[in-house]
């Protein structure tokens, strides 16, 4: 049996919702592991592609991201939440809907970052993107609280079950768009 503090020392979360706390980037990243030495925080901040935020804004590093990080971008929080992870170094990493509301830019820098992150470790993703799980080893297919279906995405696809059926829905609907009405 282990203990819940040993337990959630070797897991990692980066979750839809990032809450930082009224301080630096810098600050911020450290809380993951706050005997890190400065050497490390910088390797996270590379790692996690938060370098490039940081070379953006007024004070870079120095700059403080207000209350529950209301002063950066849901995508820039996620990038702090992501170097956490780096510097947290846990052989379990959970992902919870992490690309879920990312615009295109943040989306392609924490895709990399997370491939990243997730190499020699255990990775666990809940994600309704399904481009966000194409890669996975093993996919749980749920539904109403029951497990529907587990395998690859491609021995899914080739089951022709719900996450076949699902795929495909989605798949067809790519570069969809709305166009104005036209006039008379």
């Amino acid at each position: 049996m282990i203990g819940t503090r040993a337990l959630m020392a070797r897991i990692s979360t980066v979750s839809q919702q990032v809450y930082l706390f009224d301080g630096t980037i810098l600050e911020n990243v450290r809380l993951a592991r706050p005997d890190a030495t400065e050497s490390e925080v910088r390797q996270a901040v590379v790692d996690s592609r938060l370098g490039e935020v940081i070379d953006r804004l007024p004070s870079g590093e120095g700059t403080r991201v207000g209350e529950g990080g209301s002063l950066l971008s849901g995508g820039e929080r996620q990038r702090v939440s992501i170097a956490r992870a780096f510097l947290k170094d846990t052989p379990i990493v959970l992902l919870d809907e992490a690309t879920s509301a990312l615009d295109g830019e943040n989306e392609v820098a924490i895709t990399e970052a997370i491939h990243r992150l997730a190499r020699g470790r255990t990775v666990v993703i809940i994600a309704h993107r399904l481009s966000t799980i194409q890669g996975a080893d093993r996919i749980v297919y749920l539904e109403a609280g029951g497990v529907e279906e587990v395998g690859s995405h491609e021995d899914l696809i080739a089951r022709g079950g719900k996450h076949s059926d699902l795929w495909a829905e989605r798949s067809g609907a790519e570069g969809w768009r709305i166009d104005r009405a036209l006039e008379p």
